[in-house]
């Protein structure tokens, strides 16, 4: 059988060419430590490794605003906190302005702390969050509460605040406006009650069924406020779930990842070795082979 030399070339260069490819594809894989780059290299490979991608993106975008959210409670509950405390302590005062005989001087303290803890509690009630947003606003973003020229403080807004997005189709509420919070369309106003038993005290008669109907309604305030309280801790157990399935996702994607793209790295050194033997015996043939005649190799 005759054999065509340029045939015997061509197949040689052919598979020297396929084995220096391999070869560099091998040595890639090793360097970069994945067995998918390019979409050539596994299309299917590369459109799961996409998919898993664009999951990771999303969902890093979701955990950023669950600790947004997170950080936003805490101010809330904190805030929620302090305003307890002041609340606490008015009740305290309309204690005792209702069980004992006042001096003047009883009156004039009882009545600049009732008015400190009022200015106060208006500050927290219009406090801002670490977004400089209300933390108990309503739709409109402005300071939930104004005080008028005589000193009257109502509730000025309106509407849900928008919640932040954790999740594919799932927002939540951060705040709580401030009329849930402070009962601020109701007869337990907390710094209606404050002025008007404030005014009792100044008029400078018997404040003591003024007293009683001042912790009554500030029971009740306080009440309110302990529900906004608990509705706050109870969105931040719901975020740590949020947070701890988003960690528990990212583990799943980064596993699934690595069984797709990363190289066994052993394996591929191994392979890589065996793949440059048979290159450089390819290679050494091929020169053997072209050093021979035409004459030689038909001989």
């Amino acid at each position: 059988m005759r054999v065509s030399t340029s045939q015997t070339y061509q197949r040689s260069m052919a598979l020297m060419s396929n084995l220096s490819t391999l070869a560099d594809k091998q040595q890639g894989q090793i360097a970069t430590g994945k067995k998918v780059v390019n979409a050539s290299d596994a299309p299917g490979a590369y459109r799961q490794l996409a998919t898993l991608k664009r999951a990771d993106a999303n969902d890093q975008a979701y955990a950023k605003n669950v600790a947004t959210a997170q950080g936003i409670l805490d101010q809330a509950d904190d805030t929620l906190s302090d305003i307890e405390t002041q609340i606490q302590r008015a009740q305290e005062l309309f204690t005792k302005a209702g069980n004992g005989t006042l001096t003047e001087s009883d009156r004039n303290s009882i009545g600049k702390e009732l008015e400190s803890i009022r200015d106060t509690l208006f500050a927290l009630a219009n406090a801002r969050d670490s977004r400089g947003q209300p933390i108990f606003g309503g739709a409109t973003g402005d300071l939930p509460f104004a005080k008028a020229a005589d000193g009257t403080i109502t509730y000025v807004s309106s509407g849900e605040p928008s919640g932040i997005p954790i999740g594919d189709q799932l927002t939540m509420q951060v705040g709580t406006t401030g009329d849930r919070a402070f009962a601020a369309d109701s007869t337990t106003n907390i710094f209606g009650v404050i002025s008007q038993f404030t005014a009792a005290l100044s008029s400078g008669g018997d404040v003591k069924a003024a007293a009683n109907t001042a912790a009554s309604s500030m029971t009740d305030a306080l009440a309110n406020v302990t529900a906004a309280h608990a509705s706050i801790g109870a969105r931040g157990t719901r975020l740590q779930m949020v947070a701890d399935q988003l960690d528990y996702a990212a583990t799943a994607r980064d596993d699934a990842r690595s069984a797709v793209e990363d190289v066994d790295l052993a394996a591929t050194i191994s392979n890589f070795q065996q793949t440059l033997t048979i290159l450089q015996a390819t290679q050494a043939s091929f020169t053997k082979l072209t050093a021979l005649s035409l004459f030689d190799y038909l001989r």
